[in-house]
């Protein structure tokens, strides 16, 4: 089955959701919810990630996220891998937590971020576990609205300036909106997002082709389609795991084998090549690797290390 192209670029904003999985809850309790939020906060420090709304429900969750660096999936894989580990050791289970890989909609923000953060913010609502959407503390919509501190990697003014220059006008404005789509059924934004996973205006998404997706040839054994980014010497790759690991560690290959596949956009047969194995071996090794990662903390750090210095 082919995988979802990374549209990635400085500046962009993405609506990202990822579920549990089989559908199964990914907060069992308010401490999971609140170290979730930290992994927010380490992504914001250490990786310039810039959140702009989130909801936490039981088996999902929604955030509007900025990356003025142009690295969704090297954030997202930090937050969810970093997640895991401490949901499957806190509640003594193992193997993955969400649901495939995280969903991100690249998305023109002028044109949807209002109708995208009243989805987000009502939630709660839609599903029918508060009657009104200050009543839910897992979201950002008490922060906008001033009735609590946000924390610091909440940049909640941006959303507000849709509704006016000053900040307490505009948080009556967001408000009296968020309430009027209480009034009517709400369907999620994204779904009006076109094939290739953007939500804008005819003239956005024509752009964003003709910028980021013109004259490349889809191959889906790419995993990301990184604009803007040259990709790293295999050779660099496997010595930095070896570094990492040692060059006698039986992961350190394997690791390379990963990363290579992970970070890059050469293909499974070029990586095979450059390895000495085949297509089918190359495949089963990153799948294997991924379900590694996802559990074991020394490796998970070792793939946020060397992606740190590719």
């Amino acid at each position: 089955m082919a995988r979802q192209l990374r549209i990635e670029y400085p500046g962009a904003f993405y609506h990202v959701t990822s579920r549990g999985n089989r559908k199964q809850p990914i907060f069992l309790q308010d401490d999971d919810r609140r170290y979730f939020l930290s992994r927010l906060d380490e992504a914001h420090e250490k990786k310039d990630a810039v959140i702009h709304a989130y909801c936490l429900m039981e088996n999902h969750y929604h955030l509007i996220l900025e990356t003025p660096r142009g690295n969704l999936s090297r954030i997202m894989h930090s937050i969810n891998t970093a997640y895991t580990i401490y949901f499957n050791g806190c509640h003594s289970r193992c193997g993955h937590l969400f649901q495939g890989r995280f969903k991100a909609i690249l998305v023109d923000a002028q044109t949807y971020m209002q109708e995208l953060s009243r989805y987000i913010h009502l939630n709660p609502v839609i599903a029918g576990i508060v009657a009104s959407p200050e009543r839910y503390p897992w979201s950002s919509y008490r922060d906008l609205l001033g009735l609590r501190e946000p924390p610091r990697w909440l940049q909640g003014t941006f959303i507000l300036r849709f509704f006016g220059g000053h900040p307490d006008a505009a948080r009556k404005r967001f408000a009296e909106f968020i309430v009027e789509g209480m009034k009517q059924p709400i369907q999620d934004p994204t779904l009006k997002a076109d094939p290739s996973s953007i939500l804008g205006s005819e003239g956005f998404v024509a752009r964003i082709k003709r910028t980021c997706l013109a004259d490349k040839a889809v191959d889906f054994e790419v995993p990301d389609l990184r604009r803007l980014k040259l990709r790293p010497e295999l050779r660099r790759i496997q010595s930095e795991a070896e570094k990492m690991l040692g060059p006698k560690n039986r992961f350190s290959r394997n690791l390379a084998i990963f990363l290579s596949h992970k970070c890059t956009d050469f293909t499974l047969k070029e990586i095979g090549d450059h390895f000495g194995l085949s297509t089918s071996s190359i495949s089963q090794i990153c799948g294997r690797m991924k379900t590694d990662v996802s559990w074991n903390g020394v490796l998970a750090m070792a793939v946020d290390e060397i992606e740190s210095k590719l």
